[in-house]
């Protein structure tokens, strides 16, 4: 049984518009009217009113739009309570992810702190965390190993290198250093980029590549830590295909690994596993999430602390924590050359990571995101942050979703947790003096759980689309061998070539019409659109530009059977042939004139015809400022809709083809065979 829609009707009598008619139906403004000259609006965006200063006094610090609005009443205890949560867990995570980035646990406290302060005024979300995150911890690892390898710093005895033995202290000082280096120019970069309202670029990063470049790149943050949970040495590798030389060397060294160390790892995994599922079954119950982090190192500090395991096991551990705040420093700019690519993917990167997340909870609680206020947000984090000695910083999922989770209502939820985090370095930083490395390796990996859990992408976007399928396996495939940066540059190109290749490739159909509407469908998917007699109506799913006009072309011919080449060169040669004529006729006798027009009126020619659909007036102002229409193809050409260009080919003499562009042009005919010639009429 056929199912019958009546879900309202309507009827519309209109005469048949082309452009001309439209412009003086609708009375469209001059070009002039709609686009005032250079000097106009350089005059504009020079004239200082309070108004337009005030806007753009609040446009750069948000915190003076909502500030001033705060209610602590409605927002105060929802944002103290998601502050404590998220600075609990900036704790655990700000240790844990500094040894990804080869840096002391301190540091990774002090980026969880200075970042979060500016973000506050300068940033749009309220709800995203900003801090370590293990991504970008994980390129910043692969600089700072870079350029201050464990070998640059052996301890010399008199004239001889010790075997083995590393300044550790002078290392460290020098990573710092680097890391500081990469981050000011990383966040340098995002603030030009911001100006200069690049917000959009974020765009080109789409999901299947940010989400496939953060799945390698846990891969490689696992890799990294292979050492700290088997307490082995291996040795440090860079450039391509590092990854899988470092992954052999891990396993070289298995038979030497470290027992008691593995095992304060596994027992860490094991208990951090148990306790985060439980957390996830209670989570419907509990008003927040049990600091499971927080819990963890509390306990293997105390229990190291009173067992004396790094003494007694030689078990690795954190080390001395300075108590208290380090000055502000300049960066070591001479290092600016050797990493100014490492912080243009860092900038990209940790941008792309923090609009998505961004815009994900703008959209879920109905508030508006800025694009390029994020990126100078994020790029005054790093810029400041760099200065005192922080490393690069973007938004954290799990902090993020725990901040919004918990009620946090606005960024006073990160004043909150950066006063935590505070308290910590000021008065608790010393008493982790006895943490176990291992432990924070054990938070790392089980903290990259939900990145591998990306994987089940793979089979969805097979089912999806296939090129978002090509764009994730190229873009894991390109990191995991070259590197975090070079595997970004590859994935960046790739994504924009099947932009490209989608262009190149699109959907060419012919429409009929649904009878009795204006409405017209493909004819090969649909059984109730019927063809109009000598009219074929061709459409392609994409722009019409110099990369495809061949493949357009081609497509037209295969589709309707039209060369319109062919057309356009017999076009060209009986023009031609008329010409001579009337040169001809011009030099000869009356009687012999007269009978040449009669021969020229017999002559087939074409008329163009201009659609374009859906109809754009941005495009009709191009065609005018190009210059485009003439006395021979004019603006009664150029028809709103496929009907309009439909009823005005059937009011007139021949057959149409129009085409369902953005621009093209036309020629409506027929055509037969007539002493091998082809003739077209009009």
């Amino acid at each position: 049984m056929g199912t019958t829609y009546r879900s309202g009707k309507y009827r519309v009598e209109r005469d048949l518009l082309d452009e001309e008619g439209l412009e003086a139906i609708a009375q469209r403004k001059i070009y002039s009217d709609t686009h005032p000259r250079l000097t106009e609006r350089l005059k504009d965006s020079l004239r200082c009113t309070v108004p337009k200063l005030k806007q753009r006094i609040v446009h750069s610090l948000p915190v003076l739009y909502w500030l001033p609005r705060y209610s602590i009443w409605e927002y105060g205890m929802p944002d103290l309570i998601s502050g404590i949560s998220v600075g609990i867990m900036h704790l655990p995570q700000g240790m844990a992810y500094s040894l990804l980035a080869s840096l002391p646990p301190v540091f990774g406290l002090y980026t969880s702190l200075y970042p979060a302060l500016v973000y506050f005024f300068f940033g749009t979300s309220r709800h995203i965390s900003i801090g370590t995150f293990a991504v970008l911890s994980i390129m910043v690892g692969g600089v700072t190993e870079r350029l201050a390898p464990d070998s640059n710093f052996l301890i010399a005895n008199g004239t001889n290198l010790t075997a083995g033995q590393v300044d550790i202290q002078a290392r460290d000082l020098y990573r710092v250093q680097v890391a500081a280096a990469t981050t000011v120019l990383g966040g340098l970069i995002q603030v030009v980029l911001g100006l200069v309202r690049f917000g959009f670029v974020g765009t080109y990063l789409s999901e299947p590549l940010v989400r496939a470049y953060t799945t390698a790149a846990a891969a490689h943050a696992v890799v990294a830590q292979l050492k700290y949970i088997f307490g082995v040495s291996p040795k440090r590798f860079s450039g391509p295909l590092s990854l899988v030389y470092t992954l052999v060397d891990v396993c070289s060294l298995l038979t030497k690994t470290h027992l008691p160390t593995l095992v304060v790892s596994a027992v860490s995994m094991t208990f951090l596993i148990s306790a985060k599922e439980l957390n996830s079954f209670l989570s419907p119950k509990l008003p927040v999430p049990i600091p499971v982090e927080l819990i963890t190192i509390v306990a293997a500090t105390l229990i190291s602390s009173y067992t004396q395991l790094s003494s007694n096991l030689t078990i690795s551990v954190v080390g001395e924590i300075p108590s208290g705040l380090s000055p502000p420093s300049l960066p070591n700019v001479h290092v600016f050359g050797e990493v100014v690519g490492d912080a243009f993917a860092l900038a990209i990167v940790g941008y792309a990571i923090s609009i998505s997340l961004g815009k994900t909870f703008a959209l879920k609680h109905g508030y508006k995101v800025d694009s390029n206020q994020e990126l100078v947000a994020l790029g005054l984090s790093n810029a400041v942050g760099g200065f005192f000695q922080c490393y690069s910083v973007c938004s954290s999922m799990s902090r993020s979703l725990i901040q919004e989770s918990t009620g946090g209502k606005t960024q006073m939820a990160g004043i909150v947790s950066a006063v935590i985090v505070l308290v910590t370095i000021l008065k608790l930083g010393p008493l982790f003096q006895e943490l176990p490395k291992a432990v924070l390796a054990a938070i790392v990996f089980v903290n990259l759980k939900g990145m591998f859990k990306q994987y089940s992408d793979i089979p969805q976007l097979w089912r999806n689309n296939k090129i978002d399928l090509a764009v994730w396996l190229v873009t894991w495939v390109a990191t995991m061998l070259f590197n975090l940066d070079l595997g970004l540059a590859a994935s960046i190109v790739f994504a924009l070539l099947t932009v490209i290749f989608r262009t190149q490739l699109p959907t060419y159909s012919v429409l009929g019409q649904i009878p009795g509407t204006d409405l017209y469908e493909d004819i090969e998917t649909h059984r109730g659109v019927k063809e109009i007699p000598g009219i074929t109506i061709f459409r392609s799913s994409s722009t019409v530009y110099f990369a495809n006009a061949d493949l357009y072309l081609e497509a037209l011919k295969e589709k309707s059977g039209l060369d319109i080449s062919k057309m356009i060169i017999y076009k060209r040669r009986e023009e031609a042939k008329q010409r001579r004529r009337e040169r001809r006729a011009e030099r000869r006798a009356q009687r012999q004139a007269k009978r040449e027009v009669l021969l020229i009126t017999t002559d087939r020619h074409f008329n163009l015809v201009l659609v374009i659909l859906p109809y754009e007036a941005k495009v009709v102002e191009h065609l005018e400022v190009g210059g485009f229409f003439t006395e021979s193809v004019t603006k009664r050409h150029l028809f709103v809709s496929v009907h309009d260009a439909v009823l005005y080919c059937q009011n007139h003499r021949g057959a149409a083809t129009i085409g369902n562009s953005i621009y093209f042009l036309i020629s409506y005919f027929n055509y037969t065979r007539k002493s091998d010639k082809l003739c077209i009429s009009d």
